[in-house]
């Protein structure tokens, strides 16, 4: 796991946010044939920013809502299993509207803390096949919109794909990784725990300790796409803190240095109308108690 914060002092001189994106530069103009149609410009890129993350007492995390959210369906803040307070979910163990009364720093566009978010209740958090904790807030999206200006990240339910530029932006940080997608494990084995169909970074992404459960955002759609989690840090082979990848007929294969994500477009499926979890619903593979 990407340590729900360790003894990483050295971090806390590294500068907060990472450049938004910027527009390509026009090329000088010159006189064209008439016949020449002029390309269709490029896709405007999406801004990334820290607004609607937020800081955990050992994580990163953001409020999300699913496609089919409303403003005043109760907002969910996303971050990963391992980030649980009461400790990592034994293998196999699936936690569902659990009471909690966590509290959040909401930050803003700049990486400024503007509230304490509070949570009702853990409304589902694994480390099986993913590594994720969905909390449930006391405050619904509008109340928080309403209140701060902040709108909340939006889940993307379709899979990512391999080459797509991200950000991945942690709030307890205030610091923005960029990188790219380079491809996918299709087991990642961490000590006790296996990940399935995990997005592994390009090497850009160097995330941290307290990075964990940091958005994942599709730079062209700004949308999440997966939460940060782990990352080998010293080339050992599946131990905790060196996850490794085993492909489909069992190789394994050793990253040193390179990071990991757990996808979250499966995670719409299992929600119902009012932000209800519905693990029995169409669609929904997530694990099960």
């Amino acid at each position: 796991m990407r340590k729900p914060l360790v003894t990483v002092l050295l971090a806390l001189a590294i500068a907060g946010a990472g450049a938004a994106p910027t527009a390509a530069a026009t090329p000088a103009s010159a006189p064209a044939p008439e016949a020449v149609t002029a390309p269709a410009a490029a896709p405007a890129l999406q801004a990334v920013d820290y607004a609607g993350t937020v800081a955990l007492s050992n994580c990163s995390g953001s409020v999300v809502r699913l496609p089919a959210s409303t403003d005043s369906d109760p907002a969910l803040v996303l971050t990963n299993g391992h980030c649980l307070e009461t400790g990592f979910p034994e293998p196999g163990e699936v936690i569902v509207d659990q009471a909690s009364s966590r509290s959040f720093t909401l930050l803003n566009s700049a990486g400024s803390g503007v509230a304490t978010l509070r949570a009702s209740k853990v409304a589902y958090s694994t480390m099986t096949d993913t590594d994720i904790t969905l909390y449930q807030l006391t405050r619904t999206y509008a109340q928080i919109k309403s209140s701060y200006g902040i709108g909340a990240l939006t889940l993307n339910d379709t899979h990512p794909a391999a080459g797509t530029a991200i950000k991945v932006v942690s709030g307890y940080w205030k610091r923005i990784y960029t990188c790219a997608i380079d491809g996918f494990a299709y087991r990642l084995k961490e000590g006790d725990w296996t990940w399935k169909d995990s997005v592994r970074y390009t090497s850009a992404c160097d995330t941290i300790g307290g990075t964990s459960g940091s958005p994942v955002v599709d730079t062209a759609t700004g949308k999440v796409v997966a939460v940060n989690n782990t990352g080998n840090e010293d080339g050992e082979r599946c131990t905790e803190n060196n996850p490794c990848e085993v492909d489909e007929n069992g190789t394994v294969t050793v990253r040193e240095g390179i990071n990991y994500a757990e996808e979250t477009y499966g995670i719409p499926a299992c929600f119902g109308a009012g932000n209800r979890l519905n693990l029995n619903a169409s669609g929904c593979t997530l694990p099960r108690p």
